[in-house]
């Protein structure tokens, strides 16, 4: 089996150029193992699907980058054959730099981008130097506030400038999910909105949430109940807000209506103009729909009962090391692979496993760091598996696995590498 000329270290990565040229053109049997791949007209299919949900919700809509990181992948979130946008998520620093390297901003594919977690004090200076690159080029850099000390951190970067700024900021609502945010009817809302608004520093923008505990739907009917939940507390905290505003601080309410951003890709892909529909009360605000997994999906997007596995567009490739006949507590036989914890991380989800193999009766049953054991996941076929013979797996958590990988092999409905994309690596 033909192999990379070279075992490639991190320390010396070879370019995208080098990358594209070693390996578009090569048969995915060609490639060494462990190996992430990525089918482009699914990814693609998956945006243009999400375009059309949040249009069928009116909702606008910020995509997320954490999961493949890469400016490509970028490109096909933000501008589908449904519809477009301009606004990003993103969830480290790494990942905002490099949005900017890529000349996302330069040529106005992105305009908006928000730093997905509250700021660390140690990373106020990179902010400010971000938003300092990127307000030239029209673009907007916002935040995610749910303590009042972050305001602080924020008024004395400024107090140190010439001509103090505002941020726009979001304030991170805590629905129950218990990740990050805070609870619209705590007495440390008040708190920390009333701080907000008395800022001069601080341009309220809106009410996010994230409904993480959404991936434990399974059906339609309950990741619409989720999505109406964290529709119900961003607009409870809204209306909080304004009437703070207007009855305790006697401020005039903001110029331009709060955005309500709501979402996760489960709630996302209940969002409908059937779920709209449902939404009864007055809103306080204008909603924004985010989601991330969606353009890779994995088996726990499956598990949800909202998508086909035909949508899953990651699979890892792994190679069978050995092959050990009957030794399955049932009699059934096992197989070594040279893929375990680091290439498929080791999230579960309902089905306890790891992953599962594309077009046989194999699960990936158990792992170790380096390798895993593949197991039977049904009545035994005929589908032994040979020793040197490339299997196909599709893990739990696609964002996970990603992390694993120096570059992602890129098909178009083959076989066939067309393209590498590299993601962006470290925080």
């Amino acid at each position: 089996m033909p192999q990379t000329k070279t075992p490639y270290h991190l320390a010396n990565l070879p370019s995208k150029v080098a990358l594209v040229e070693e390996f578009v053109g090569k048969s995915l049997d060609e490639l060494r193992t462990p190996a992430f791949v990525i089918d482009r007209a699914v990814f693609a299919s998956n945006c243009a699907n999400m375009h059309k949900k949040a249009k069928e919700w009116g909702a606008g809509f910020r995509v997320h980058l954490k999961t493949h990181k890469t400016a490509e992948g970028t490109r096909l979130q933000l501008q589908s054959s449904v519809d477009k946008t301009s606004a990003v998520v993103v969830s480290t620093m790494m990942e905002a730099w490099e949005v900017v390297n890529a000349g996302l901003f330069k040529d106005g594919t992105v305009s908006d981008i928000l730093y997905g977690i509250p700021p660390a004090a140690n990373k106020i200076a990179d902010l400010s130097n971000l938003q300092d690159e990127i307000a030239p080029q029209g673009g907007v850099l916002r935040l995610m506030i749910d303590h009042p000390d972050q305001v602080k951190f924020l008024e004395k970067i400024e107090s140190e400038r010439q001509t103090p700024r505002k941020w726009s900021v979001f304030v991170k609502v805590d629905g129950g999910q218990k990740r990050a945010g805070v609870p619209p009817t705590s007495p440390l809302f008040e708190s920390l909105v009333t701080t907000l608004f008395t800022s001069s520093v601080i341009s309220v923008y809106g009410f996010y949430i994230h409904a993480g505990n959404a991936y434990a739907s399974t059906s339609f009917d309950q990741a619409s109940s989720f999505l109406s939940s964290e529709v119900d507390n961003v607009n409870t905290a809204a209306g909080h807000a304004l009437k703070l505003l207007n009855e305790t601080l006697k401020m005039e309410p903001p110029s331009q209506p709060f955005v309500l951003s709501v979402g996760s890709t489960p709630t996302a892909h209940a969002a409908t103009a059937e779920t709209r529909a449902r939404l009864s009360e007055v809103l306080h605000g204008s909603l924004e729909l985010h989601a991330g997994n969606y353009p890779m999906l994995d088996l726990q997007q499956e598990s949800t009962n909202l998508i086909d596995p035909s949508r899953i567009a990651q699979r890892v490739l792994v190679t069978v090391l050995s092959y050990y006949e009957g030794r399955g507590v049932d009699g059934s036989d096992e197989a070594l692979v040279d893929g375990g914890a680091i290439a498929f991380s080791k999230d579960t989800g309902p089905s306890k496993d790891f992953g599962r193999v594309v077009g046989k009766g194999w699960r990936l049953g158990r792992i170790s760091q380096e390798h895993g054991t593949l197991t039977r996941s049904g009545p035994v076929g005929n589908d032994k598996l040979r020793l040197g013979e490339v299997v196909e797996i599709v893990g739990q958590h696609a964002c996970l696995i990603a992390a694993a990988y120096p570059w992602y092999y890129i098909v178009e409905d083959s076989r066939v590498v067309q393209d590498v994309w590299v993601p962006w690596k470290g925080w």
